[in-house]
């Protein structure tokens, strides 16, 4: 690929990840589409598995927490009976028990509904220690893992074949669906791994929507960075007039564009909410944010400085 010479446009690009390819990997299209390296996903797939990611290119990446703490949508196979370390099919097997009825999956995915405190799998991007743990566990060193909490807002039996299992999994972002494998096996007796990983759904983004990566001269289509964007990921939009605009480009505070009445407004209507974005007709000026419900907002990302 070239140097760039000019970055692209700003936009969203909805990418249907190969089976075989690593989430980098499935990038190296969409560059080679756009003429520039600035692009990049949204949350990681891995190597077996496959569906939406979420891309973002040119300034629109610094949008990028934005997309990445997303609720996600799953359909999973699961084989029981043998566990590996990675608990994929790419890694070693480590464990093995007798494969469990479907009466004792069907309860034990009960155990898992809801909010859960889960351990990441010692293959992962999670940090211990100051490096990756994946690069711990391939040095043969075993990293603690700490249960983190998650939410699983749906997980259904879809299939039944023993030994394997296929499941469909609505959760929180920084939820491991191999981890998921391995306690829903452990507390149905049995030990398992995950076959296969399809991503339908991330927020309200669905997967037959996105494209696949394509070849020679392939150009993805860029979406804009506008309300309908914001509105699937389930955040509120608000607008200011030109005089708001001004403001916030010269870099006035928060409160001299928005009032403490119209802040509180938002936070009434839009319950639970941490961020919003700020419009001045079909222009993103900003997002702001909150650490909490009582914290007050503040600019998260002035999109229209740069």
């Amino acid at each position: 690929m070239k140097k760039d010479a000019k970055p692209p446009p700003p936009g969203l690009i909805l990418l249907r990840k190969p089976l075989g390819l690593t989430s980098f990997d499935s990038l190296k299209a969409v560059k080679r589409g756009l003429g520039s390296g600035k692009a990049g996903h949204t949350g990681t797939l891995d190597k077996f598995a496959e569906g939406l990611l979420l891309v973002l290119t040119g300034k629109a990446l610094k949008l990028s927490q934005w997309f990445t703490h997303c609720d996600k949508q799953y359909e999973g196979t699961i084989r029981f009976g043998i566990e590996t370390d990675t608990l994929d099919p790419e890694g070693e097997e480590i464990a093995q028990a007798p494969a469990p009825s479907r009466e004792a999956v069907e309860g034990a995915l009960e155990l898992f509904r809801g909010k859960i405190e889960q351990a990441p799998p010692a293959y992962s991007a999670i940090h211990v220690a100051g490096e990756r743990a994946s690069v711990l566990a391939r040095r043969g060193e075993a990293p603690e893992m700490k249960k983190r909490p998650v939410e699983i807002y749906r997980l259904e039996l879809r299939s039944w074949d023993p030994p394997f299992a296929g499941i469909s999994v609505h959760c929180s972002g920084g939820t491991y669906i191999r981890s998921l494998a391995r306690d829903i096996a452990l507390a149905a007796g049995s030990r398992a791994h995950l076959t296969g990983l399809l991503r339908t759904q991330v927020a309200r983004f669905r997967l037959e929507d996105a494209v696949s990566p394509g070849a020679g001269e392939w150009a993805p289509t860029l979406r804009p960075i506008d309300r309908a964007v914001f509105s699937a990921l389930g955040l509120p939009c608000l607008e200011v007039d030109p005089e708001g605009a001004r403001k916030i480009v010269s870099g006035k505070p928060l409160r001299e564009v928005l009032s403490v009445p119209e802040l509180n407004r938002l936070s009434a209507d839009y319950p639970g909410t941490c961020a919003a974005a700020v419009f001045s007709r079909d222009s993103l000026l900003a997002v702001i944010e909150r650490t909490g419900e009582t914290a007050p907002w503040k600019y998260g990302y002035v999109y229209a400085r740069d």
